[in-house]
């Protein structure tokens, strides 16, 4: 079946090259050079492809407002701004950066990997220890506090892609190319970083973690 993806671009030589790469690798592509009607489309989309820089309403806003609404919605920015800054606020919202020009097989690949893993299934709601999570609102409640725990995009799908292996042991590599849909390249901190930073929200003493178990010398694992 084909993949419906919505791509907002004001670029009309980008816009067509793409567009049309697109088409030939049979997805269906609806291509806006605003994103002023964008809203209109995204129930039957499986995928945004969105540029950041927008005439009337820029794609950091839109790509919030789409995430927002539609939390189950894949996002892919796809830019020519490079500069740290705007892929960390980007990726706040975003489900991967793409900087342009890219070669049309590393794109399709980018899409690929979100498609597969925003169509696994997702259990609505859990209960996990103190946390009952509501995924498809993005909602984690601390039940002993009643207290809404907020976190980043990142956080969420590190979290959600647990949920959806509980139980499983899964290495800083698995969670890393399913996360940022990258390469793992050896050594890398990052998914550490994130675990830690994710723990300081979740677990009751992050120093003694009873949610997010890390398993010596191979990875991490949630337990129900």
């Amino acid at each position: 079946m084909k993949k419906h993806l919505l791509y907002i671009e004001d670029d009309l030589e980008i816009g067509n090259l793409v567009t049309e790469d697109l088409l030939k690798r049979n997805y269906d592509v609806k291509w806006l050079v605003t994103g002023v009607d964008a809203m209109e489309y995204i129930e039957q989309t499986d995928l945004v492809i969105l540029d950041i820089m927008l005439p009337e309403l820029d794609g950091f806003s839109l790509g919030q407002r789409i995430k927002r609404k539609y939390p189950k919605t894949p996002i892919l920015l796809f830019s020519a701004r490079t500069a740290l800054e705007d892929k960390l606020q980007g990726l706040d919202f975003a489900d991967d950066y793409v900087i342009k020009p890219c070669h049309p097989d590393e794109l399709v690949a980018r899409i690929e990997v979100l498609l597969r893993r925003f169509g696994e299934y997702v259990v609505p709601e859990i209960h996990l220890a103190h946390l009952q999570i509501d995924l498809e609102k993005r909602r984690i409640i601390h039940v002993q506090s009643n207290h809404e725990i907020s976190l980043t995009a990142k956080q969420y799908h590190i979290l959600a892609f647990f949920l959806r292996h509980l139980n499983q042991i899964l290495t800083k590599e698995q969670i890393y190319e399913a996360v940022w849909a990258k390469p793992y390249m050896d050594d890398d901190t990052t998914v550490m970083v994130h675990i830690r930073h994710l723990r300081e929200k979740i677990e009751v003493d992050p120093s003694q973690p009873q949610i997010i178990e890390t398993i010596r010398g191979i990875g991490y694992r949630v337990r129900q």
